[in-house]
């Protein structure tokens, strides 16, 4: 914005000790700076809140004008799985380093915790989280409670806790669907078993889609796990399939393909199957049990685990209190609202940046061509 307006006093009051710090720790340290969008069907797929505001930004300020800006100033992107795109550096302190060196001639107040909004001509607030809404508690805007959303769960086998078995399987990985029984709610995705429960793509996509849903429940809630892509039906004849091939191997060694063994183990166990029991000796009660626990598992949530260092909220400034063409409060001009600080929020992939660099750049758009009519 300084380029845009020479002479500008503009100032950047940062709460923490140095600037940045937050963008140096995103993609575990890579920065994954955004998303190509190229597998997404619809924006609600991947912006659980705020996909009319995001349709409308994307349009004017898309990914591709985010790595434009971005190579123009010589940083190299790779994209990786699902559309992520990450400096070739893998390093986030390269574009740390760029930002940063664009921002010459703007004054940066670290440690600068603010209580109240400054007297000056235009104001962008960008913060986030429940303590980023203290400073907005007296303005006429809405506020919708911030809560935690991209956590992983802990796993219980019962309504009451305690640790799940299937956390022995630490490590392993299997695509899955999850549900919220009761709920539309679902997701899928790779489902990573952790030492303390679920976590990877599915756990992360479902805990965005559930994030209030979830906070309502005390992070306590049943869940539902589908192991495998096919139907009931698709599932019992493949089942069937390996009865037929290996009617002398035990159950729990005669696995479907593709799907790791100390899993099935786990599941064939959980289907109260013998251990020594062979595919011979299945009869339909037990074929029938473990078509259920492949198609519709059910565990336990209770608690939640952050994701790495993600700090993602949904929630804070209500769409409907802001001009959605220009993000200016609507009871109060000058005032804008650009990033975490607004109702929108993402499943994990580059999402949100991208959400932080299309809303600012509205906001930006807007307040140049404020200033350029005011000063004709």
């Amino acid at each position: 914005m300084h380029e845009a307006i020479p002479g500008a006093d503009i100032r950047i009051l940062e709460a923490g000790p140095r600037p940045l710090a937050k963008l140096a720790l995103t993609g575990g340290g890579r920065c994954n700076i955004t998303n190509t969008f190229e597998s997404v069907r619809s924006l609600d797929e991947v912006y659980p809140r705020g996909a009319s505001l995001m349709k409308r930004t994307l349009a004017d300020y898309s990914y591709k004008d985010t790595l434009a800006w971005f190579e123009r100033r010589g940083v190299r992107f790779t994209v990786e799985d699902g559309g992520r795109v990450f400096p070739a550096s893998q390093d986030a302190g390269e574009i740390v380093r760029v930002l940063l060196k664009a921002l010459q001639g703007v004054t940066i107040e670290c440690g600068n915790r603010v209580s109240a909004l400054p007297e000056t001509d235009y104001v962008v607030v960008t913060t986030g989280g429940a303590a980023g809404m203290e400073i907005l508690k007296d303005l006429p805007v809405e506020i919708v409670p911030p809560v935690p959303s991209l956590f992983s769960f802990n796993i219980s086998d019962t309504p009451q806790g305690g640790r799940s078995e299937i956390t022995a399987l630490m490590g392993s990985s299997q695509p899955a669907v999850l549900s919220i029984p009761g709920t539309k709610l679902r997701s899928e995705g790779t489902l990573l078993i952790t030492d303390w429960g679920f976590s990877g793509p599915a756990a992360l996509k479902l805990s965005s889609y559930a994030a209030r849903h979830l906070a309502e429940c005390g992070y306590a809630s049943p869940v539902c796990v589908r192991w495998t892509p096919f139907s009931e039906a698709e599932t019992a004849s493949i089942l069937a399939g390996l009865k037929a091939a290996n009617p002398k191997k035990l159950v729990r060694s005669a696995h479907p393909d593709g799907m790791p063994a100390r899993l099935w183990e786990h599941l064939t166990a959980r289907s109260g199957l013998r251990a020594d029991i062979t595919w011979a000796e299945l009869g339909s009660k037990g074929m029938n049990r473990l078509v259920q626990t492949l198609i519709s598992d059910q565990y336990h949530i209770h608690g939640k685990t952050r994701f790495k260092d993600e700090f993602v909220t949904c929630g804070g400034v209500n769409l409907s209190s802001v001009k959605l063409k220009t993000l200016e409060c609507k009871q109060r001009p000058g005032l804008f609202f650009a990033g975490e600080v607004l109702d929108v929020d993402a499943i994990t992939g580059g999402f949100n940046l991208q959400a932080a660099w299309s809303t600012a750049h509205a906001v930006t758009k807007s307040i140049i061509s404020s200033y350029d009519t005011q000063n004709l």
